[in-house]
């Protein structure tokens, strides 16, 4: 969204013009192959684009090579500390490998790993969490936690670029939202590369979802940000939905349907909550993205307010009126409904 440059992970681009990408991770152990390959197969299907896979053993080496093989989104192996397990991963058909050089002691072999990326064309996304800042880094940066995040990142970069390395994604992310807001602000001036954002253990349920969507959004706003991933405590689904909601109330991607309803108050005249939920279940899945689908409680917050709608329906004294675009195309009783719903979602 607001790189200069792109990268390319098996046909996957990602920054410059190419669209934000949404990202999530596995949470099965690899040694669990079958359950990964399910994993990944539910994940594509919710439209993920990238998934991260843990990569801890070189003794799961085969299954990093079967789990390429069968996983219909590319794979990112998430690497620490060794540099063996990321020639491993390269290896064993990763495009895109997740490592932080900072912390491989092995200084010859960090540099063979980036080699061995090169040749195979491979991505490499470097980072920084603010759990790692080292207290060097924090005296660097005179105690701004922000700026130390930062320059954690601007360390792995001169490792890389030392190396003649271009193919790069930058990520600098913390449980705090604005110092994850600001460290990327930093770093988004100073570099062409592209730039994977989230909030890295925003939580469990609405929280986490609200803290995450907090803070990507804060950074999409202002042209930073060229993958997400919103990282949730439960299952990796619901971060990748979540992902796709954010960037639908941002307008910056449509996938899915856009859903309007009203909060009630007491002039309401049908029961917004369950009509919303017998409208959404009776929605094509191959919906035509981008679709605005409005429930709305009375004349008021009707027609009118809802005008986008390709669908809409609001309650009336008599029962219901349906519109598209603020135009009516039926009103009946409520006992009626259904047939009307049906046969104007045949429509869509």
């Amino acid at each position: 969204m607001g790189s200069r440059k792109t990268v390319d992970i098996k046909g996957l681009t990602i920054g410059g013009s190419s669209p934000v990408r949404v990202e999530s991770m596995i949470k099965t152990p690899l040694s669990d192959i079958e359950s990964c390959a399910s994993e990944c197969s539910a994940l594509a299907k919710e439209g993920c684009e990238l998934i991260r896979v843990s990569f801890p053993d070189l003794a799961l080496s085969e299954n990093m090579k079967l789990l390429n093989e069968r996983s219909p989104v590319p794979l990112m192996a998430d690497i620490h500390f060794s540099h063996s397990l990321a020639i491993a991963a390269l290896e064993s058909g990763c495009s895109s490998i997740r490592i932080n050089p900072g912390n491989m002691s092995d200084r010859k072999g960090t540099e063979d790993v980036i080699r061995l990326a090169k040749t195979l064309g491979a991505v490499i996304r470097i980072g920084a969490n603010g759990g790692s800042i080292s207290k060097a880094q924090m005296e660097h940066a005179k105690g701004d936690r922000a700026a130390a995040l930062a320059y954690a990142v601007e360390e792995q970069v001169s490792i890389l670029d030392r190396c003649s390395f271009e193919d790069i994604i930058i990520s600098a992310k913390s449980s705090s939202v604005m110092e994850t807001v600001r460290a990327n602000y930093i770093l988004s001036q100073r570099y062409p590369f592209p730039v994977h954002i989230g909030i890295t253990e925003a939580g469990i349920g609405t929280a986490g979802i609200i803290k995450g969507a907090a803070g990507i959004s804060l950074m999409l706003a202002q042209g930073i940000g060229d993958t997400i991933r919103v990282s949730l405590t439960g299952p990796p689904a619901e971060e990748v939905r979540a992902g796709y909601d954010i960037l639908r109330a941002l307008e910056i991607r449509e996938r899915g349907y856009n859903l309007i309803s009203c909060p009630t108050c007491g002039r309401k005249r049908i029961d917004v909550a369950s009509l919303v939920k017998e409208v959404t279940s009776l929605l094509p899945e191959n919906i035509k993205d981008g679709t605005t689908i409005a429930v709305m409680g009375c004349e008021v917050n009707g027609p009118k307010e809802a005008s986008c709608a390709d669908l809409g329906i609001a309650g009336t004294a008599g029962g219901f009126v349906m519109f598209r675009k603020g135009h009516t195309v039926c009103s009946d009783s409520i006992d009626n409904l259904k047939k009307h719903l049906l046969k104007e979602i045949d429509k869509i």
